[in-house]
């Protein structure tokens, strides 16, 4: 698994966590870099995985708005919270990460849908970034 997938998991972990504590993302990253602090084995996910989380807040209205307008008729509230942290992530990469080819990032959110979620969430996640990266041009 490269240092980017270790990464963006880190990245789900965090933000589902804190979805699912209703907690704000600040006070689980807090946790998260003194734990990435202590264990030098996780700096080189850590960097990323920061960066996507800072990424994802600093720009959350933006990528929540693209994420409801391209969704067709589902709200955020009414998606697994699993789902909403990959799509996230996924729109972040898409709109706000130029290192980041859209089909990787693409690619990227499926596999983890396909892993993690329900059995309809992979062609959810696949067509709606999609969409958002056609949107883009």
């Amino acid at each position: 698994m490269s240092a980017r997938t270790k990464a963006r998991k880190r990245a789900l972990d965090l933000l589902y966590s804190a979805d699912m504590r209703q907690v704000p993302v600040e006070q689980m990253l807090v946790v998260e870099a003194e734990k990435a602090a202590s264990e030098p084995e996780r700096a080189a996910s850590w960097l990323y995985a920061r960066e996507i989380v800072d990424g994802i807040v600093d720009n959350r209205d933006e990528i929540d708005e693209l994420i409801e307008t391209h969704s067709h008729g589902w709200t955020l509230e009414r998606m697994p919270a699993v789902d909403r942290a990959i799509l996230r992530i996924g729109v972040w990469e898409i709109i706000h990460n130029d290192a980041v080819p859209d089909p990787v990032a693409i690619s990227e959110a499926v596999e983890a849908a396909t892993v993690l979620s329900t059995d309809d969430s992979a062609g959810f996640v696949n067509g709606l970034l999609a969409a958002i990266s056609h949107s883009k041009a």
